[in-house]
């Protein structure tokens, strides 16, 4: 077997074959056009009789890409074994062999393939990439003694260009691949979100608000006109009467329906957060800050940002909201590149902004902008018929599992007694769940929800509580309800208490509770925001 140091000298046809090599190269889609052209120019340079290009893998496996007037079911047979080992012997020492004539070779004279296929002359030589051997180049011809050194010569730069070519080409397999797979995978995900997106735009059609009343006609009525366009929207409305739920119904009935829905609760951003949180920041923008964050209004992109309770946006960003009402453009913090929004606003706020334009503590300019379309959500004294449809459905999500039937009487208590709902919604499913809770078995009556709503017996909810724990009278003996709540009042107080250098995300997060369901937890119960 010949050694091989590898040839430097270029003859002038070097040139043009890598030309050659870098056409083919743009058909990476079929690497095949690549290597079938490397083993063509070995072909030519030799005038050999038979060419094989052989891949080699990581795990020495032989993989027969391209061939010269080679049968592959002949490659494939068990009679091929003297190629094979003429392959190992190369992926052994690293060097090329040349046999001059292998019927005379002792070492392949008991080669039976050898005997029948009259091989006389072979020349196999290695290309090397990244530290091993990549591919064999392998070429026979019926000649005794025809493979020399100087063929070996007139390959080697083939072989230089050859290393190179293969390794970019296999990186670029590589790239293809995985973007293939990228692609398969976001058409699969692209699919999974328009099924999902479909469905929750089925979920959330003005059927998710409950009621037949004329104020609720009345209400769908409007909303299905305004979901169409893409102006903002106020939504007004006394707390508990459904604004989030209506804010959602307006994005997927709208043009927007198959894009983001993205919810700022205003009165829960930090303090001084507040900026960054809508618009997002540069990395170095402030301590702590290390790395670029989008805020709530780039991950609204193309879709609708809901600002929940408005009215509690600070004064200073006020002027920031504005122009992103006005002109569609923010800069996010520590960064002065003006940015481009396409988002839609919804804003729902409790309440009078009017008022707080008057007192000065909101802008007139912003409350115009966010009122260009607006929509009353109206309580539920002005739509009591609805009622006992709003309780059934309650009793079927917070009734803790149990079928609860009410008798007609307690059904016309619920309609007709108007100062029962100051809560509205929300203080339906506080009834929902106390009924689920309730010891009775037999249908409700109006005795039974009258003894669930005695606002005049209840527990004010920012009563202190004794330092033992819950509060005395709230035994088992006062209702499993109040004592769930003043139990609920005394753990957050102390989790305030244990917690004072936490802020209110951290806290909600060392809880296991939303940052959002803290703060209502903490404002029912007294406990501030």
């Amino acid at each position: 077997m010949a050694s091989f140091q590898d040839p430097r000298a270029h003859d002038p046809a070097v040139t043009k074959l890598v030309e050659a090599l870098r056409g083919v190269l743009t058909q990476v889609a079929e690497p095949v056009h690549v290597l079938r052209t490397i083993l063509e120019q070995a072909v030519v340079k030799t005038q050999a009789d038979h060419g094989l290009f052989v891949e080699v893998d990581r795990s020495g496996r032989l993989d027969y890409r391209v061939l010269h007037r080679f049968d592959q079911a002949e490659l494939n047979a068990a009679g091929r074994s003297f190629s094979r080992t003429i392959f190992a012997d190369v992926l052994r020492t690293g060097q090329p062999a040349i046999i001059e004539n292998a019927l005379d070779d002792p070492r392949y004279l008991t080669s039976s393939s050898v005997q029948a296929l009259r091989l006389v002359s072979v020349l196999t030589m290695p290309i090397h990439a990244g530290g091993r051997i990549v591919a064999l180049v392998h070429l026979e011809r019926d000649r005794p003694g025809y493979f020399t050194r100087e063929h070996l010569d007139r390959c080697g730069p083939l072989l230089e260009v050859a290393a190179p070519v293969l390794e970019a080409l296999r990186t670029s397999s590589k790239v293809l691949e995985e973007r293939e797979r990228f692609r398969h995978s976001a058409t699969v995900a692209e699919h999974e979100l328009s099924e999902s997106r479909e469905v929750l735009a089925r979920d959330w059609s003005f059927g998710r608000f409950l009621g037949r009343s004329r104020a609720v006609r009345e209400l769908e009525e409007k909303v299905l006109r305004i979901a169409r366009t893409d102006a903002p929207v106020l939504i007004e409305g006394e707390t508990g009467t459904g604004k989030s739920l209506l804010a959602r119904i307006l994005h997927h009935s709208g043009p927007r329906a198959d894009r983001p829905f993205v919810t700022v609760f205003c009165p829960a951003l930090e303090r001084g957060m507040v900026e960054t949180a809508l618009f997002g920041h540069r990395r170095g923008a402030f301590t702590g800050a290390g790395a670029d964050a989008i805020g709530k209004v780039q991950a609204a992109e193309r879709g609708t940002l809901f600002l929940d309770e408005v009215g509690e946006i600070p004064a200073d960003i006020q002027p920031k909201l504005l122009r992103l009402l006005h002109e569609k453009v923010y800069e996010r913090v520590g960064d002065p590149a003006e940015r481009a929004a396409d988002v839609r606003i919804l804003a729902a706020t409790n309440r009078d902004l009017a008022a707080e334009v008057r007192a000065g503590r909101f802008r007139l300019d912003l409350y115009e902008r966010l009122r260009f379309l607006f929509v009353r959500v109206p309580p539920v004294r002005e739509r009591r018929e609805d009622v006992p449809a709003l309780l059934r459905h309650a009793l079927d999500h917070y009734g803790n599992g149990r079928w609860l039937q009410l008798t007609p009487e307690a059904e016309r208590f619920l309609s007709e007694t108007e100062e029962l709902w100051p809560g509205n919604v929300r203080e339906i499913e506080q009834l929902a769940a106390r009924l689920g809770v309730a010891a009775s078995s037999g249908p409700i009556t109006p005795a039974d929800l009258e003894r669930l709503l005695d606002r005049e017996t209840a527990r004010p909810v920012s009563d202190p509580l004794p330092a033992g724990g819950v509060a005395a009278g709230t035994g088992p003996g006062a209702g499993l309800t109040e004592y769930v709540e003043n139990a609920e009042r005394e753990f957050l107080r102390k989790a305030l208490a244990d917690n004072p250098g936490l802020s209110r995300a951290e806290l909600a997060a060392k809880l296991r509770i939303g940052e959002r369901t803290l703060y209502k937890k903490l404002v029912r119960h007294g406990l501030g925001g």
